[in-house]
């Protein structure tokens, strides 16, 4: 089944980018549910059970009940993001005050063909608006604990990755329009003449944006296009980003001897950033592997490439940086 977005002139002018911790955190309860989902995220979901198996009392049984067994997730618990990077606490603050009867109707439509499990069956079964805001409060409660022993130390280096996906996609469509920007996004997405065609859904629906926009959310936990389940409401997908291979990876093991020998020449952190560069890398990755802001690392590469250790080439719309052959000789790369 296919879902599709029709847009205007005015929806294509419209079309923006934005970051969501909350679509994260709900996102991931489907890795923690099927570890089979994606392998590359298998080190953090370790983590992650081992986090909630210490606190002992989070109720991970409540949690994974919002998963369905075909992977769909309740659309109120990921709401449209009203700015660019709202904090986690804004956006589920605004889960909070959704009307009982979305509750409901959201959670029965996340698992049809299929009845709500166990957990939020004997919650819903003839309960009344007071009883369905007691679980949605009792959802963001779990949700809110979740996010803070599972994901808020880890939300700095997934920006730095989604980011980094957010300029790449923005630079394909003020190159090449639409039709580049969604061309390498997904093999299920399609641009045809105004109209997105999002494949391999669950669902089959039209939504007409009529000057409402498109919202793109890259995902770290989005291993397929993912669009709201109901209709209703503007245009809104999350994707899965670029880069995710190395994300959960640990830091790369800089040659210890090297950095001894240069950090007293050039100081710890541009010593450690010319041993990183035995082959080329972007900003972004840099800030993403060192954990640290993009900006940090830009002010050292411009003294090593004053320097004459480093230069940097455009590849596509990517600038990339490597050691000369004099910052070779200075790593211990060139013998």
């Amino acid at each position: 089944m296919v879902v599709t977005f029709e847009l205007g002139v005015e929806d294509l002018a419209d079309t923006r980018f934005a970051l969501s911790p909350l679509h994260e955190t709900v996102l991931s309860l489907r890795v923690l549910r099927d570890p089979g989902l994606s392998a590359l995220h298998l080190p953090w979901r370790r983590a992650a059970l081992r986090a909630i198996g210490e606190l002992g009392d989070l109720d991970a049984g409540l949690l994974l009940s919002l998963v369905a067994a075909r992977r769909t997730v309740p659309d109120f618990l990921t709401p449209r993001p009203p700015v660019f990077a709202p904090a986690f606490e804004e956006e589920l603050a605004a889960v909070r005050r959704t009307a009982a009867e979305v509750v409901r109707r959201d959670l029965a439509d996340t698992h049809l063909p299929d009845p709500p499990p166990g957990p939020l069956r004997t919650a819903l079964a003839g309960a009344g608006d007071a009883e369905v805001r007691a679980l949605r409060d009792r959802i963001c409660e779990l949700l809110g604990r979740y996010w803070e022993i599972a994901l808020r130390s880890e939300w700095p280096r997934m920006r730095l990755l989604l980011e980094a996906d957010m300029t790449y996609r923005a630079r394909r469509l003020a190159v090449g329009g639409a039709r580049l920007l969604f061309a390498d996004m997904h093999p299920f997405l399609r641009w045809n003449r105004g109209v997105l065609h999002i494949s391999d859904m669950l669902s089959h629906h039209h939504v007409a944006a009529a000057g409402r926009g498109l919202l793109l959310i890259p995902s770290v936990f989005s291993h397929k296009p993912a669009p709201p389940l109901g209709a209703d409401g503007a245009p809104v997908l999350a994707y899965p980003c670029r880069g995710l291979a190395t994300l959960w990876s640990p830091p790369p093991v800089v040659d210890a001897p090297a950095l001894a020998v240069l950090a007293p020449l050039v100081g710890a952190a541009k010593a450690r950033l010319l041993t990183m560069l035995d082959e080329p890398l972007s900003t972004a990755e840099l800030a993403r592997r060192l954990r640290v802001t993009p900006s940090a690392v830009s002010q050292h590469l411009r003294v090593l490439r004053a320097a004459g250790l480093l230069v940097r080439a455009r590849d596509g719309r990517q600038v990339l940086y490597r050691r000369t052959a004099l910052g070779d000789r200075l790593a211990g790369g060139g013998g």
